[in-house]
């Protein structure tokens, strides 16, 4: 199906291209067009798509997978061994005005969303996934390990969950605010995440860590906060490809360590929560035009302008 694109969230990876040129072990492959959090209109579809029809809003999933490995069969699409990324090196990314993508890709982007707001669903989609990995019972307490989009959207998932405590830790004061906004009971500076936890568990740490900000200094920290037999869940993505990892205390606590990738196709249980005010849109302090994607970028390397999540908007 042709989509025309509406607007596209900046995301934290495309920062890393845009920083570093790599992903990992991964190179960039210039010219390489970023962009994976998009929301569009069908404007043709094929015949082998009746699901959908022109003028649907919709948002994209970005990763294309096989549908027949044994991942894909297993329900594991992320995992797929075929799979091509939107907006990596195997494929352009949603920075443009037009993309033709497979409809199972799509998902119907609800009325009560503007195209800004619908940017949301990719990256809400990757914290839905998370909770299919980690269980938040009532009562549990969480530490969120960085503010930006992806920790507050981890900070108001946790507090939806029944999370009696969201404690969140970042460098920059108006991402704290901002956290507070989006559900976190706490939010401190790094440097003092180790003794709000003790503090506010009384000794104990908290149940869940997630680290949405993937440094060596924060995945330290959430192994010490952690309380024994507490769980730790990497979302972030580091910018070393080397670095220390303290396992004799996470040995000592038997903690379980679980990582992520991407989202496993969770748009449409997104798109839900975000159209029903479940996970609010005040994380959003940029909207931008097309033409001033580059800006968007600088702001964001930065942390300019107060930034939480930047927005561009590509068609009118």
């Amino acid at each position: 199906m042709l989509v025309r694109l509406k607007a596209v969230g900046i995301c934290g990876s495309d920062m890393h291209w845009y920083r570093e040129g790599r992903i990992g072990n991964l190179d960039v492959a210039y010219p390489q067009v970023l962009g994976h959090e998009p929301a569009g209109e069908i404007i043709a579809v094929g015949r082998d798509v009746p699901h959908r029809k022109p003028g649907d809003r919709v948002s994209i999933e970005p990763s294309l997978t096989c549908g027949h490995c044994e991942y894909c069969l297993r329900g594991q699409h992320n995992n797929c061994i075929h799979c091509v990324f939107l907006g990596g090196p195997q494929a352009p990314g949603l920075f443009r005005e037009y993309a033709i993508v497979p409809g199972h890709n799509t998902d119907l982007v609800p009325d009560a969303l503007t195209w800004a707001s619908a940017t949301l669903i990719e990256p809400v989609a990757v914290i839905v996934h998370a909770m299919e990995l980690v269980t938040i019972q009532v009562g549990d307490t969480v530490a969120v390990m960085g503010a930006g989009p992806i920790g507050m959207l981890c900070a108001a998932m946790a507090r939806q969950a029944g999370a009696s405590q969201v404690i969140v830790c970042d460098r920059l004061q108006h991402r704290l605010e901002l956290a507070r906004k989006m559900g976190a009971h706490l939010a401190v500076p790094v440097e003092r995440i180790e003794q709000a936890v003790m503090d506010e568990t009384r000794g104990r740490g908290v149940d869940l860590v997630l680290d949405a900000a993937g440094s060596p200094e924060t995945i330290r920290l959430g192994i010490a906060v952690a309380r024994p037999g507490g769980v730790f869940l990497l979302i972030g993505i580091p910018s070393e490809t080397q670095f220390d990892v303290d396992l004799h205390t996470a040995l000592n606590k038997e903690l379980r360590l679980q990582m992520l990738k991407r989202s496993n196709h969770k748009g449409a249980m997104a798109a839900r929560l975000l159209a029903a005010g479940v996970i609010s849109d005040s994380l959003i302090t940029h909207t931008l035009p097309f033409e001033e994607t580059a800006r968007g970028f600088d702001v964001l390397d930065r942390y300019a302008e107060n930034v939480g999540k930047v927005v561009i908007e590509i068609g009118r």
